[in-house]
C-alpha cells in the first residue's frame, strides 16, 4: 500500500497596478509625515525670517540711501534714481563740505564730540555710583528714590528743555557749552540699567572681604566696582553717547553762537539754507549727515570686545 503524494504547492502571482486586486497606495508627501509640532516650528520659523528679513530692509534702506545720495551732486538729486548712484560726486561733496563757511563743519564735529563724549564719560560714571549705591547700600527712603528713577521714564526729555532753560537763564549758562553738557550728566535709564547690572554682576561677598580688609567705600568702588561693571559700563556709556550725539532740540534751545552749534544743529540750518550764490546746500547736508554717522560706527567697534568679554564670563560662570 503506498502513501499519498502531496499535493503541489502553487503561488498566486501579486497583483500589479492597474490589474485584479487592489491597486497599489501612492507615496505619500514627506512633509504629510511630519508630525503637528514640526509643520508648525517650520511655519513660525518662516514667520521669523520673513520679520527679521523685513527688519533689516528696514534699517538699511535708509542708510543706502543716504551714502547713495552723498555721491550725487545737486542736479543727479533731483532727476536720478534715489536708490541708486549717478555720477560719483563724492570727493567734489567732501571738498565743499570742509571749505564751506570757512570750515564750520569742523568746529561742529568737535562741538558734538565734546558734548557727547564729555556728557558721557561724566554720565556714565555717575549712573554707576548710583546704580551702585541703589543696589548695594540700605538707607532711608532707597525704595522711593528707586520709584523716581523708573517714574522718570514716563516724562519726555522735551518736556524738560524749557524748565532747563529757564534755570539755566537765571544762572547765566544759556549759550554755554554747560547747557548743553551739564543735562546730559544724568539719565534716569542709565542709573536704573547700572543699578539692574549692580545686582548680578557685583557679588556681596567681595564688598564685604574688601571692607574687612580695611579698603574704604572710594576705594572699592574704583578698583573693584567699576571693574566687575567693565560690560555694563560699556553699554551705559555708549547708549549715553549715542543719545547725546543725537540731541537737537537741547542745543537749539539752549544755544545762540553759531560756534557753539553740534553737528545736528548745523545741518539743519544748513538744510533751510542758500549760499550766496542761491545754490541749495542739500548735497552738503547729506553728505555730512553720513559723515556724522562714522563716530558711532567706530565706538560701536570699539566697544564691541567689552560685550564680548562680558558673554564669555557669563558663559564661564
Amino acid at each position: 500500500m503506498t502513501a499519498p503524494s502531496p499535493a503541489p504547492l502553487t503561488t498566486r502571482p501579486a497583483p500589479e497596478s492597474g490589474t485584479s486586486g487592489r491597486p497599489r497606495r501612492r507615496p505619500a508627501d514627506p512633509a504629510d509625515e511630519l508630525p503637528v509640532g514640526a509643520r508648525q516650528s517650520r511655519a513660525s520659523r518662516g514667520l521669523v525670517l520673513l520679520g527679521l528679513g523685513m527688519l533689516v530692509l528696514y534699517s538699511i534702506a535708509p542708510v543706502w540711501w543716504l551714502i547713495v545720495s552723498a555721491t550725487k551732486d545737486q542736479r543727479d538729486l533731483l532727476y536720478s534714481n534715489g536708490m541708486w548712484f549717478a555720477d560719483f560726486n563724492l570727493i567734489d561733496n567732501l571738498e565743499q563740505v570742509f571749505k564751506y563757511n570757512d570750515g564750520i563743519y569742523f568746529r561742529w564735529l568737535l562741538n558734538s564730540l565734546l558734548y557727547a563724549g564729555g556728557g558721557a564719560v561724566v554720565g556714565t560714571l555717575i549712573a554707576l555710583a548710583a546704580g551702585y549705591s541703589l543696589s548695594r547700600f540700605s538707607f532711608p527712603g532707597r525704595g522711593l528714590m528707586l520709584g523716581a528713577v523708573i517714574g522718570s521714564f514716563l516724562v519726555p526729555y522735551a518736556m524738560l528743555t524749557l524748565p532747563l532753560y529757564l534755570l539755566f537763564s537765571r544762572i547765566g549758562l544759556v549759550d554755554t557749552i554747560w547747557a548743553v553738557l551739564i543735562p546730559s550728566f544724568i539719565s534716569p535709564f542709565s542709573v536704573y540699567l547700572a543699578k539692574v547690572y549692580t545686582d548680578g554682576a557685583v557679588p556681596e561677598e567681595i564688598i564685604e572681604a574688601a571692607r574687612i580688609d580695611g579698603a574704604g567705600e572710594l576705594r572699592i568702588f574704583f578698583q573693584i566696582v567699576v571693574r566687575l561693571m567693565s560690560t555694563g559700563g560699556a553699554t551705559v556709556f555708549l547708549l549715553s553717547f549715542v543719545q547725546n550725539w543725537n540731541q537737537f532740540f537741547l542745543p537749539l534751545t539752549m544755544l545762540r553762537g553759531e560756534d557753539k552749534w553740534s553737528l545736528n544743529l548745523g545741518l539743519y540750518f544748513w538744510n533751510g539754507k542758500r549760499d550766496e550764490a542761491g545754490i541749495d546746500l542739500t548735497a552738503l547736508v547729506l553728505t555730512g549727515a553720513l559723515l556724522s554717522v562714522v563716530p558711532l560706527v567706530i565706538f560701536m567697534v570699539a566697544m564691541q570686545r567689552y560685550w564680548r568679554t562680558g558673554v564669555t564670563l557669563g558663559a564661564l560662570k
